[in-house]
């Protein structure tokens, strides 16, 4: 798989923050959340992120 350089610079800090074994298992992971994300908004679901006292919806799917 090719990957711009600042793709594979979030790889690797991705890899060493989870302490992953490899990027494949940084890859797996992040599908398998990715498609749980989906799946949530695909059935009306928001996504929200409690920050200290207030809760906030997270933005990443909106078009």
């Amino acid at each position: 798989m090719e990957m711009p350089p600042r793709s594979v610079e979030r790889l690797k800090r991705l890899q060493e923050v989870t302490e992953a074994a490899s990027y494949a298992e940084v890859m797996k992971n992040a599908l398998r959340l990715y498609e749980a994300l989906i799946d949530e908004v695909e059935t009306g679901n928001e996504i929200m992120v409690k920050r200290g006292e207030h809760t906030i919806p997270l933005m990443i799917f909106a078009a």
